[in-house]
């Protein structure tokens, strides 16, 4: 068991993933500066979500998912009024066990690290042909050309728990989609998930661009508030 100061975010960040922020808020300012100083071990922290429908507010500890991913700090740009810029780095994920309100500003919790399990009916074979489709999927979301063009999946030594994360996270998901594969721990079931997922959004970003209208048509600007 181990203990880690916490960000709430309304969004998932993956093992591997990158992750920048704006802090503005005194809470997580003091959290950056702790960071910074090395008060807080390995400029590490976790990251969870909060449940749809929920405020990351003082209030919130219990609309927490109860796994998250810690971050690894990396760059930090200090700005006017005492805010920062960084960025950080997936790691590893964790279940929450105990939250702590009162030992600092920022919540801290103890967590215990979430590792994979060993894969079901997992042989070479069954590892390649989902390595394959995986890869042919992420290739096809990214053919639709609305994300960019196609791009060059992760090396062929990315293994199928890393590669899950990485196809995971170069696609537009919702964050219970997001959530899920955080939470999956056998990486061929993961993988599995992920090829099904890619396979959905590119389907999906076929049918936007065959929408006849402009899409401006239908947006709006939104509010600054």
């Amino acid at each position: 068991m181990d203990t880690l100061p916490l960000f709430p975010l309304g969004s998932v960040l993956l093992p591997g993933g990158h992750l920048p922020l704006h802090i503005f808020e005194p809470r997580y300012r003091q959290l950056v500066t702790d960071l910074l100083r090395e008060e807080l071990p390995d400029r590490r922290f976790g990251v969870v979500a909060i449940k749809q429908g929920w405020e990351v507010g003082e209030d919130n500890v219990d609309s927490m998912y109860d796994v998250g991913c810690s971050a690894l700090l990396d760059q930090v740009r200090q700005l006017p009024g005492g805010r920062y810029d960084v960025s950080a780095n997936g790691e590893r994920r964790f279940r929450l066990l105990q939250i702590d309100r009162s030992a600092a500003p920022y919540v801290m919790a103890n967590v215990e690290w979430l590792p994979d399990t060993a894969p079901e009916n997992d042989s070479p074979a069954r590892r390649e042909h989902l390595t394959t489709a995986a890869r042919a999927a992420y290739q096809r979301y990214h053919a639709t050309g609305l994300r960019g063009g196609p791009r060059e999946t992760p090396g062929e030594d990315a293994d199928a728990a890393t590669l899950s994360y990485l196809l995971a996270d170069d696609c537009v998901l919702t964050v219970e989609d997001r959530q899920d594969l955080l939470a999956e721990t056998d990486p061929l079931a993961r993988l599995r998930e992920v090829r099904r997922l890619l396979l959905r959004e590119a389907e999906f970003l076929r049918e936007l661009r065959a929408v006849p209208a402009p899409l401006t048509e239908f947006a709006q600007h939104t509010s600054v508030n």
